[in-house]
């Protein structure tokens, strides 16, 4: 960034109640309103790994991601803690009930467009105590895939025509690094 973006004062262009799109110098960026952030979580246990399928509108079709959420994003909870949001948002979306809950971080998902960054968050200890699907605007397919066979899976869904979450990586990290 050139040191008159970085010095340029931030202008909001646009706030909706999720989302605000800003300026700052040419650059041009959206970020989450009121300070909301989102909690991603890893859900591995017996060599299995939680993934959700679920209707994306900007995208215009179904997506495989991890379970995740947003926190503080209800009027009063601004400081909720991250790791409540991703146990609450873990059991919503797929059913299952976490014992251990670990913060791994701070992420920036696409830090050339956007400021929202979400909590990494991994889950083990899982006990199944619903059927998962979200809330009821929601319409979530709960997938539990063997790590063994993760890379056949995502790409029995892109044939599918679903879009990839790029978090997905994660799991297919070592066949891209060793080539």
């Amino acid at each position: 960034m050139s040191a008159t973006d970085h010095d340029a004062p931030e202008e909001t262009v646009w706030q909706g109640r999720f989302i605000t799109a800003k300026t700052r110098g040419k650059w041009e960026y959206v970020g989450r309103a009121r300070g909301i952030r989102a909690a991603v979580i890893v859900a591995v246990e017996d060599a299995h790994v939680l993934l959700v399928e679920q209707y994306r509108v900007p995208l215009g079709k179904r997506c495989i991601e991890y379970p995740a959420g947003l926190i503080g994003d209800e009027d009063g909870a601004e400081d909720e803690d991250p790791l409540v949001a991703a146990g609450r948002e873990l059991e919503e979306e797929t059913g299952y009930r976490a014992a251990h809950l670990e913060d791994c971080g701070e992420f920036f998902s696409s830090p050339g467009m956007v400021s929202e960054s979400f909590t990494l968050v991994r889950a083990t200890g899982l006990t199944k105590v619903g059927d998962g699907g979200g809330t009821d605007s929601e319409d979530i397919t709960v997938h539990r895939v063997p790590l063994d066979g993760i890379e056949e899976f995502i790409a029995a869904r892109r044939t599918d025509g679903m879009g990839i979450d790029s978090r997905i990586t994660m799991l297919l990290s070592t066949r891209l690094i060793r080539g």
